[in-house]
Order: structure tokens, then sequence, then C-alpha cells
């Protein structure tokens, strides 16, 4: 099949040979938000998404295996946008929002979602662990009638392999008596910029009724619907999405050093280079990546390619640098510390923020945490400080975030991430500070990686 570009256009429903996308007020068929919806998975995804499915008018059944993560939901004690935990208030005692531990709920909803983390294990290998799981519940209590929608990331065929085939397996006829669907969650925590009622969504269903009933429920949330003619295409985009910028972030990486080697400032030539209108996207340097994306979802791509013997040198390349930023940082601490004369062992060292990134309290594959466990085998005394997170366990130890670190002796002091509450005045006049950031303009004298 060819798939052509659809540009925007007047008509509520934009059509090409495989692709279709589809405009609020395009006539999809019967609402399925008067029916409720399953979402299966509550962390940094299902709760934001069950949370504009509710501001949409859908009932709600929120269903998650950690009975903590669903106390700490009724409690409000949860890291969203301000404006996700306003709708998380309003919506908290609704008889519309049930919360449960319960997968035999899952039978009483028209729509299902499935929103779990799809991580990689310490050998960068996909753990589909959780995602089998919830696939696997969504089948035994699937009913007739209902549509079944994978949100998470993961390798190309999974939603064949984990929801079309089982439930053939049980006697369903897929595209006939229950429908399926696979549209890639594109969250992104902290960013008030980039809400879900902002961002198009992508759709790949297995069969043209599925791919209606996806986009007449997932319209109500988001600008506009890409319909794509198969779940392999969907799932492949979220891979190409965040390769993408995998890619580019570790060629941002490289380009820094090689500023530094030739005594140029990155950050100026990177806002020079974005000045071209056209071909260029600015990426900018860092001390890694973090989050539940850019250094897991690649490699379920890589891991799919290994199995059909094919390479792909650019990726695994990226990958690669990614994967080995964080000791880079090391290695500068430690270059930092001799020019000053002073060993890494027994060098007093602070970690200004430990989340992946700002305006957020996750920690997942957060650089920082590989960091501070690098330094502390080295025998560096390491302290960190971070407003949105009070205790961190790293390297099997729990550390406490420092409250108070302009009153402490440093030896040298780490940015990694700057949290848009934090008070970093105190820095200004401190000549032993490296900013991995690349964007702190009031330190007068800092060193960069």
């Amino acid at each position: 099949m060819s798939l052509r570009l659809l540009r925007p256009s007047d008509d509520p429903i934009a059509r090409s040979d495989d692709v279709m996308v589809v405009h609020p007020g395009a006539p999809v068929g019967e609402d399925p938000a008067l029916g409720a919806v399953a979402v299966v998975g509550l962390g940094y995804v299902g709760l934001p998404t069950a949370l504009a499915l509710l501001a949409a008018g859908n009932e709600v059944i929120g269903i998650d295996t950690s009975a903590h993560r669903l106390d700490a939901i009724r409690g409000g004690d949860v890291d969203l946008l301000p404006s996700d935990l306003t709708r998380l208030a309003e919506h908290t005692g609704d008889p519309r929002f049930t919360l449960t531990d319960d997968a035999s709920a899952i039978g009483r909803a028209d729509t299902v979602l499935v929103c779990v983390p799809t991580p990689v294990d310490r050998h960068q290998v996909p753990d589909l662990t959780a995602l089998t799981a919830a696939c696997a519940a969504v089948v035994a209590h699937a009913v007739p009638g209902q549509l079944l929608m994978l949100t998470s990331t993961t390798y190309v065929g999974t939603t064949r392999d984990l929801l079309v085939a089982p439930l053939t397996a049980r006697g369903f006829t897929v595209g006939d008596d229950i429908f399926v669907a696979f549209s890639p969650e594109r969250i992104d925590p902290g960013n008030a910029h980039h809400t879900q009622e902002t961002t198009p969504r992508v759709v790949g269903a297995a069969g043209a009724e599925a791919g209606r009933r996806a986009a007449a429920l997932l319209i109500r949330t988001a600008p506009s619907i890409h319909l794509l003619p198969s779940p392999e295409a969907a799932e492949m985009t979220k891979l190409w999405e965040n390769t993408f910028r995998a890619v580019n972030i570790a060629l941002a990486n490289e380009f820094a050093e090689n500023c530094r080697t030739l005594g140029i400032d990155p950050i100026p030539v990177i806002e020079a280079a974005a000045t071209k209108p056209y071909g260029f996207m600015p990426f900018y340097p860092g001390p890694g990546v973090g989050g539940h994306c850019i250094p897991c979802d690649p490699h379920y791509l890589l891991w799919q390619l290994r199995a059909e013997r094919t390479a792909s040198p650019l990726v695994e390349a990226a990958m690669a640098g990614i994967a080995g930023r964080p000791r880079q940082v090391v290695r500068r601490v430690r270059e930092l510390l001799g020019d000053r004369g002073h060993a890494i062992a027994g060098a007093r060292v602070l970690v200004v923020g430990v989340a992946y990134k700002p305006g957020v309290a996750d920690l997942r594959e957060s650089p920082a945490l590989e960091i501070i466990e690098e330094l502390a085998a080295e025998g560096a005394e390491v302290s960190f400080t971070d407003p949105l997170v009070p205790t961190a366990v790293i390297g099997g130890v729990v550390r406490e975030s420092v409250t108070d670190p302009h009153a402490h002796a440093w030896d040298l002091v780490l940015v990694h991430t700057v949290q848009p509450t934090a008070d970093l005045g105190w820095l200004a006049s401190r000549h032993d500070v490296l900013d991995a950031t690349y964007r702190l303009d009031t330190v007068a004298a800092k060193a960069v990686l």
C-alpha cells in the first residue's frame, strides 16, 4: 500500500488512498462517548487520558493493579500538570469515575484503552511483562461489541500478537463482533504547551469499523485523528517519532562535545542554525536522556530488527551514545575536580535536580541516577537537591533531597535538571559549577560538558 501525505483542508474528513484524517465535527457515526471507557493502567499516560475522557463527557473505569497507585490518585498525591490536578479534584467522588484493581470491570466498558508501561531491562531488552499481562486480562474479560485499543509504545505487530490473535482464539471475529485498534500515546509529562487537546492522534485499526469507532472516541480529546491502514503502521509511527528524537539528541550531545573542543558555546550555534526556516529543527545537549520514551522505545525497534537479522547502524550508534552520556558527565566531573587539585574520592558533590526533565518528579531512566551511582562508586560524597523529589532510592540507598544547598560546602555542583520552582540564585557567585543543561546564563563562572 502507498501512503500519501495529507494536507490540512476544510473538509472534516480528508482522504488519501489508504489514509484518512478526521477533524472535529466529522460525521464518524455513533458517538461512543455515551458509553463507558475502561483505562487499564493509570500511570503517566493512563491517568491524564482518563481525565481527558472524563472532561469530554465519558464515564471512565480506571483499572490499575497497584493499590498504592489507586490510593495516591484518590488522595490527589500524583505528579500531573496543574490543569489535570484540577480535573482530578473535580472528579474525585464523581460516580462517573470508578477506580478499581478488579480486571473484571473491563467487561462493563464499551471501549478499553491499554496504557501500561513498556520499559527495557538493564540489558536494554524490551520488558513486555506489564503489557502482556494487561492484554491477557483484556482478552479474558472482553465482551462482544467492544473496541479494544492499545496505546503503549511497543514493537511492530504487538496489537495482532497480543489482542487480535488471542481474541480470535477465544472465538471472536475481529472486525465483526469485536474491534481492535492501536493509537500510540503522545503524552508529554510536565509540558502544558502540548496537551492531549492540542496534539493530533494517530490510529491504525484492524478493519474500517474499528478505525471509525476509534476516531469517534479520540476526536473528543484531540484536534484531529490521522487514520492509518493497519495497526502495524501506527506502531511504527511511534517508533519513528521517538527514534527521530533519540538520533537528534545524540547528535546534539556529540556536537556540544565538538564545540567544547573548539572553544565554542554550542547554544548560540544551535539558536543561529534554528533561524533557518526549513531543513533544521533545534535539539539541545544535556546530561543524558530519561523518561519512558527516548531511552526505551528505539530498543523495541532494534530488538525486533535483530530477530530479523537486520542492522540499523545509525540508530544503534545513537542509542549507544545516549547510553554512554552519563559516564561522560562523570568523566567531566573527574576532570574539573582534578583541575582544582581535588581527587574524586572524598569530593563533596551536589547534583541539582534528579528528575529526568523539568516540571516532573519522574525518576524513570533519569541520567542523574546513574551519575550519582557512578560518582559514589568512585568515592565521592554525593548529595542531591530537587524541590519535586524529596527522597530517592539510588543504588539501593535512600537519599533525601538537601533543602538548604547554599548552606553547605561543596567541592563541585553539577546542575542536572532545573525545576521551575527551584531557586538557583545561590549559584551565581560560585566558581565550581558544572552546567550539564548548557542553559545557566546566571552563573558567572561555570563549566559545561
